[in-house]
C-alpha cells in the first residue's frame, strides 16, 4: 500500500526492512540481505550490536537532549577527548554534527573564517579534485566534483576549482612510477594555486581513498605528503574528508595515517556512529581554534542537534567496540581476505578492469575491454543492473556509474561491516560475481 514517504526515487517499491542480525537485514517478507558495503560504509559493526544498544539505552534514561547553546554534556565530552588524543598530530579540536554533509559546510565556514579572524580576508578560494565527492548540501556539492550530481543545482553553488584526481588506473602513464605519476598529479595543486593567486586561496579539499564516485581510489605513495608541502607553501588548509574512509575503514582510525600525513582539518562521519545514530564532526587544529578564541571568540555557525548525548554516546560505544575487540587490526586482515577472494574469483572477469582500496573499503571497476579499459555505453546503466541483481541475490552492494568523469564508467564498492566472517567473504564474492554476470547477460 503506498504511504507518504518522500523517498529518493519516486519509481519502484523497496523492502522494508524488519531487524538486523550482525552482517544481514532481514525484511518482513523474511528475507535475508548481506550487508556487503555498510549501507554507505557506515554500519561498520553490523546491524545489531549489544554494546552500542545498551549504551544508548543507558545514556536515554539519563539525558536524550540538550542545546548546546546551553549546555555541554558528558557524552560530547568524552568523546571529543577521545578522537582528539587518536587524531594526527596538530589536531585538537572537535566540532561535533549530525553527518558528513554538516561536517565538510563546517569545514568551509571555519576556513573562511578563520582567515578573516588572522587579517587575511581575501582568501576565500577552495581547490578541490574532479571525481570527488563531499556532500550534498550546497557548499559541500559545490567542493565536490562529480559532475552528474551538480549539474542541475550549478546555478547555486559558488565557484570551486577543481584539479585532477588521482586516479592510477586511468590516469599514470604506462613508464610512470607510482611515485612518480603522484608528484605529478599532486603538482596540479601548485599550478592551479599560481594560476588564481596564493593571497586567494583558502583551502585544498580532498579524500585520502575516494569513496562514492571514484571506487575506493586510494592516494598513491607520495601524493598527499606533496600536496601537504604545497599546502604550507602557500598558506593554504589542508581538508581531509575522511566521512567514507575514516573511523577505521581503511584499517587506521584515520585514513590519512598510512600516507603519514596530518591536515589542518579533518572531516569525518558514517562509521563514527555505525548507523545507530547520525553523527559527524569537524575536527580542527589547535592554530586554528586559537585564532577564534583571540579574535571573535565565537564561530558563526551551528545546527541545533549538534553535540547531541545520544549520538555522542553511541560513537563513543563505537569507539569502545574498536579498541576493546581489536577492530582495526581485523580490518587490515580481512581487507587483505576480501581482496585475495574478490581477485581469486573477478581478477581474470573479462569485464573487470581493477580491483583496488584499502582494507574493507573495496572498488571493483567494470569495463567493456580489459585491454583498453574501454567504458560500457552509459546508457545501459550495468551500475543499476548489478545492484538490482545482487539485491535479488541477497547482497547490499554499492554500484555507481561515471566512475570516470560523471558520465562514463561502472564500479562497485564494497564496505562490509568489520565483524564480517570469512564463510561471509566467500558469500559476498561469490553473490557479487553471480550480480555481474546476470546483469552483463541482461
Amino acid at each position: 500500500m503506498p504511504g507518504h514517504v518522500f523517498g529518493r526515487s519516486t519509481r519502484g517499491t523497496l523492502p522494508t526492512a524488519a531487524h538486523g542480525d550482525g552482517c544481514y537485514i532481514v525484511d518482513t517478507e523474511g528475507r535475508r540481505y548481506l550487508d556487503g558495503s555498510g549501507g554507505a560504509a557506515v554500519s561498520c559493526l553490523g546491524h545489531s550490536d549489544d554494546g552500542v544498544r545498551a549504551a544508548l539505552h543507558a545514556q536515554l534514561d539519563r539525558l536524550a537532549f540538550a542545546h548546546t547553546g546551553f549546555f555541554t554534556s558528558e557524552p560530547a565530552e568524552q568523546l571529543a577527548d577521545r578522537l582528539a588524543a587518536a587524531a594526527p598530530q596538530g589536531i585538537d579540536r572537535v566540532y561535533l554534527l549530525s553527518g558528513g554533509s554538516e561536517a565538510v559546510e563546517a569545514a568551509l565556514k571555519l576556513a573562511r573564517q578563520y582567515f578573516l579572524e588572522i587579517g587575511q580576508p581575501e582568501r576565500h578560494r577552495v581547490i578541490a579534485r574532479r571525481q570527488s565527492y563531499h556532500g550534498n548540501t550546497l557548499g559541500a556539492l559545490a567542493a565536490g566534483g562529480n559532475l552528474w550530481r551538480r549539474a542541475q543545482f550549478a546555478p547555486l553553488l559558488v565557484e570551486v576549482s577543481h584539479i585532477a584526481p588521482c586516479y592510477a588506473y586511468r590516469d599514470r602513464a604506462e613508464d610512470e612510477s607510482l611515485e612518480a605519476y603522484g608528484l605529478r598529479v599532486a603538482d596540479e595543486l601548485e599550478a592551479e594555486i599560481r594560476r588564481l593567486g596564493p593571497e586567494t586561496v583558502m583551502a585544498f579539499i580532498a579524500e585520502p581513498v575516494v569513496g562514492a564516485t571514484a571506487g575506493a581510489v586510494p592516494a598513491v605513495p607520495g601524493y598527499l605528503k606533496r600536496i601537504r608541502e604545497i599546502c604550507d607553501a602557500h598558506g593554504v588548509l589542508l581538508i581531509l574528508d575522511e566521512v567514507m574512509c575514516g573511523m577505521g575503514r581503511t584499517g587506521h582510525l584515520f585514513a590519512c595515517a598510512e600516507d603519514g600525513v596530518a591536515p589542518d582539518m579533518i572531516t569525518i562521519a558514517k562509521g563514527l556512529g555505525a548507523g545507530y545514530q547520525p553523527i559527524g564532526a569537524l575536527m580542527t587544529s589547535g592554530r586554528i581554534y586559537d585564532a577564534i578564541a583571540a579574535g571573535s571568540g565565537f564561530f558563526q555557525h551551528g545546527h541545533t542537534y549538534m553535540g547531541h548525548p545520544m549520538a555522542a554516546a553511541a560513537a563513543n560505544a563505537v569507539l569502545d567496540a574498536i579498541e576493546q575487540r581489536d577492530l582495526l587490526a581485523r580490518v587490515r586482515t580481512q581487507g587483505e581476505n576480501l581482496s585475495a577472494a574478490l581477485h581469486a574469483r573477478l581478477g581474470q572477469h573479462a569485464h573487470v578492469g581493477d580491483i583496488r582500496g584499502r582494507g574493507l573499503f573495496r572498488g571493483v571497476e567494470l569495463v567493456a575491454d580489459r585491454e583498453t579499459k574501454a567504458t560500457f555505453d552509459p546508457a545501459a546503466k550495468l551500475h543499476a543492473r548489478i545492484k538490482a541483481e545482487a539485491m535479488a541475490a541477497g547482497l547490499i552492494c554499492y554500484p555507481m556509474g561515471g566512475t570516470i568523469d560523471g558520465v562514463h564508467g561502472d564500479h562497485v564498492l564494497l564496505a562490509p561491516p568489520f565483524i564480517i566472517e570469512d564463510a561471509q567473504i566467500d558469500e559476498l564474492t561469490d553473490k557479487l560475481a553471480t550480480a555481474i554476470d546476470r546483469a552483463l547477460a541482461a
